[in-house]
């Protein structure tokens, strides 16, 4: 037993087996039932310290700014991978996002203005996928091609340039955090269309490179 001012631990309890076995099913009922976001984080902590163990991670670095970015990358890691147990993984590298496109060619027997909406949701899923590629130097409309023609887990790995089964190569997102992505995105969508006026930055542009040196300025 290690008890601090805020917390104690208590490693191999010499609780009764059946009655912990009893409490965990308990929980899971609850968690089942509950309507609470709230609710179920503290469910799936009390399930946890019941059915697992206890991690602590270490994070060492040379440098205070090293280390705390290290520590983002693991707390990150970490909520990922509590995000992936609760509701699954899929393909990485935005092709989840694309493989729903292809359900939309499945949407009939719309109005005018619905059909314009659908096409505004095709293109929209594609963005994420278009600028992940362009960031790391690959043509967007060629690598779009490859994956669309492909199916499955099947995606650009933006590292090697080429197409590959993204789960077997370790590229994988959490469901929670897509599905999450695309119902913020379509919140926002319905609230700008219901607003009157928006007020952005004036894009600046962009100026010229300078002269090399020695050359004359025209």
């Amino acid at each position: 037993v290690t008890s601090d001012k805020e917390n104690t631990l208590i490693v191999d309890g010499k609780g009764a087996k059946a009655k912990i076995e009893a409490r965990i099913s308990q929980i899971r009922r609850e968690l089942a039932s509950s309507d609470s976001e709230f609710d179920k984080e503290k469910l799936q902590e009390r399930l946890a310290k019941l059915t697992g163990g206890v991690a602590v991670i270490n994070v060492g670095a040379a440098t205070e700014i090293e280390l705390k970015e290290k520590k983002e990358r693991v707390i990150d890691a970490v909520a990922a991978t509590k995000a992936a147990i609760e509701e699954g993984i899929v393909a990485g590298g935005e092709v989840a996002l694309l493989r729903v496109v292809k359900a939309l060619d499945g949407v009939v027997a719309l109005a005018d203005e619905e059909k314009v909406g659908v096409e505004i949701v095709r293109k929209a899923l594609q963005q994420p996928f278009r600028h992940l590629v362009k960031n790391a130097g690959i043509d967007e409309g060629v690598a779009l091609s490859k994956v669309m023609e492909s199916t499955g887990n099947m995606g650009i790995d933006v590292m090697g340039g080429g197409l590959t089964d993204l789960v077997k190569a370790g590229i994988i997102d959490p469901v929670k955090v897509t599905r999450t992505a695309l119902q913020n995105a379509a919140s926002v969508a319905i609230m700008i269309m219901t607003t009157n006026v928006l007020v952005s930055d004036k894009p600046e542009p962009t100026p010229p490179p300078p002269p090399g040196g020695g050359m004359p300025e025209y």
